[in-house]
């Protein structure tokens, strides 16, 4: 097949062995395939990742970096053929996407990491059969392939544990920030509040359904505002990752309140710890989608109670995909672009 392929740090477009499915698996022909900022982490400190894994014996650990990798996490395909002994769950033909997640063997692979496993950055995918969740074929495409984040921000929502009367602040809307907050306002939240740097991604985070937007330069995100009775938030979404947000939200944070870590850092992050112990923080780091996560981003999207289009930059080949993930971090960016492997 044709694919987008990681190797030696850099991507070329080339030819990668067709996916052969085992029992369990699936294999499924990609339509669309959102690029994602873990991805543009990968390309670029995908060694650092790995040797972090295997201390831990965390998600990456079995990642050979010697062997070329077919990234793509968050996609929308069609099912083409299951593998011998498999329980088949939906026609040859569905449409799909599925938590990137593929039993091998006695272990686990993450799609889109292991030579495998090859992602969405190829025409063809291997997928889990116990992981699949059927779209739509009415849906849009490109719309398919946001459910996967989008449910990431819905888990990072829930995981805040947010009640009546509590006020929500959410630092850094990009991807996971903006699903932070569509997934609050899906569950009623409200006042929500929205912290960023940049104009655009804070008109975004009111497209998503912020009530209070704030500029970090202008006023304190952490201070008691008048447009929320003159209470301060007091459950604060980590959605930046970079060293040094941690200790500033433990410093600033009102007392007993709590602290979502979604944002992906790869660099060691420090803590004041008696600073939280005074104030009787509560810290959750939150991971990834679970299945009714998955199922709840697909209804939002679908009912139209969730309208992610503003997400959408132009779309692309896959020899566009190398320069779109390293242009990811310029806030002047779209929060996602979506590959279709069927073009170059």
């Amino acid at each position: 097949m044709r694919a987008a392929i990681l190797e030696q740090g850099r991507i070329h477009v080339g030819d990668f062995p067709d996916p052969t499915p085992g029992q369990g698996q699936v294999v499924v022909r990609t339509h669309r395939c959102a690029l994602c900022a873990s991805d543009a982490h990968f390309l670029t400190s995908g060694h650092t990742i790995v040797e972090r894994s295997q201390k831990n014996n965390g998600p990456y650990a079995r990642v050979d970096l010697s062997k070329p990798i077919v990234m793509g996490h968050e996609y929308v395909g069609e099912i083409v053929d299951y593998g011998p002994g498999s329980k088949r769950p939906l026609p040859v033909g569905t449409t799909v996407t599925a938590i990137p997640g593929v039993r091998m063997g006695d272990s686990f692979g993450i799609v889109g990491y292991y030579h495998e496993c090859p992602g969405g950055y190829g025409e063809y995918m291997l997928l889990d059969e116990d992981l699949l969740l059927e779209v739509p074929p009415e849906l849009d495409p490109d719309l398919a392939a946001l459910i996967e984040p989008l449910a990431v921000g819905i888990e990072h929502a829930r995981a805040g544990s947010v009640v009546g009367g509590e006020i929500p602040l959410v630092i850094g809307c990009g991807a996971i920030g903006l699903g932070v907050i569509a997934g609050l306002k899906i569950q009623g939240v409200a006042p929500i509040v929205a912290c960023d740097f940049d104009p655009g991604r804070r008109e975004l985070a009111r497209t998503m359904g912020a009530d209070v937007v704030i500029d970090p330069r202008e006023v304190s995100p952490y201070a008691p505002h008048p447009d929320l009775g003159g209470m301060p938030p007091n459950v604060v979404y980590e959605c930046v990752g970079k060293a040094g947000i941690m200790n500033q939200i433990v410093d600033e944070i009102t007392f007993g309140g709590r602290i979502v870590m979604g944002g992906y850092c790869l660099d060691p992050e420090e803590i004041y710890v008696p600073t939280a112990q005074n104030k009787r923080l509560h810290i959750h780091f939150a991971g990834g989608e679970m299945p009714e996560d998955m199922i709840a981003a697909r209804d939002a999207i679908v009912e139209g109670a969730v309208d992610l289009r503003p997400w959408l930059g132009e779309g692309i080949g896959l020899s566009q995909i190398e320069d779109s993930l390293k242009a990811m971090a310029d806030p002047s960016e779209p929060i996602r672009r979506v590959v279709d492997p069927t073009k170059l």
